[in-house]
């Protein structure tokens, strides 16, 4: 058996939801920008700058990022502790995926936000 040590969710049905759900939101936001770049071929520079300082972009955007985070948590923690049977191997995998995940979403929220 499996020790859920380094679980940081609260079960398999809110794990399983929220894979749903970020998975929805990820590919809503994929449509937004293919949609956006299809209607607007000739997108310059400022146009797509303009665009991205609006707030609800901004929100939607920043959505976007932390549903790709909880998505790739979950799912990588799920083929960790299925494949990675030595809880050292697996405590530190886990580590430096929670290490990279909090940095992307630092970065990805300075670059929306302009800080």
């Amino acid at each position: 058996m499996v020790k859920s040590v380094t679980n940081l969710s609260r079960s398999g049905l809110s794990d399983w939801l929220w894979q749903r759900v970020s998975a929805v939101i990820i590919a809503a936001y994929a449509v937004f920008i293919v949609g956006v770049l299809l209607a607007n071929p000739d997108m310059d520079y400022a146009s797509w700058q303009a665009l991205f300082q609006t707030t609800w972009v901004q929100i939607f955007s920043f959505l976007a990022v932390l549903a790709i985070v909880g998505h790739a948590w979950i799912g990588l923690w799920t083929v960790a502790t299925d494949y990675m049977k030595p809880l050292a191997v697996r405590f530190i995998f886990l580590a430096i995926l929670g290490v990279t995940l909090f940095t992307y979403l630092i970065v990805a929220g300075r670059a929306i936000w302009g800080a």
